[in-house]
């Protein structure tokens, strides 16, 4: 089975993004050590003040859903419920390679 790699586009509540983020790099420090993960990258975007993207690259899809139950996960997305302005916005890549893909 091949790598898996996700762009999510998180819409916040007016004026929430940096406390999004906030809580996005927090999953990203979890993630760091989760079986599987081989990029958490949180970004925003010029223009662009109540958006947030996060992209993921994992080596399975089994492994990403792992992430979702790990230690911390369910109480991170609990706290950015309240933070988002509808549900994000999933696509769902299959990364071919590239400058710092692990094989």
């Amino acid at each position: 089975m091949g790598k898996v790699g996700l762009y999510v586009k998180f819409r916040t509540q007016p004026g929430q993004r940096d406390a999004l983020v906030k809580l996005l790099l927090e999953a990203a420090e979890h993630a760091q050590d989760a079986p599987g993960c081989e990029l958490y990258i949180v970004n925003t975007a010029p223009g662009e003040e109540d958006i947030v993207w996060v992209t993921e690259i994992w080596r399975s899809e089994a492994d990403h859903t792992a992430s979702l139950s790990a230690a911390g996960a369910k109480e991170l997305t609990g706290q950015a419920l309240p933070l988002l302005a509808g549900p994000p916005e999933r696509i769902d890549l299959s990364p071919a390679g590239g400058a710092g893909l692990r094989g």
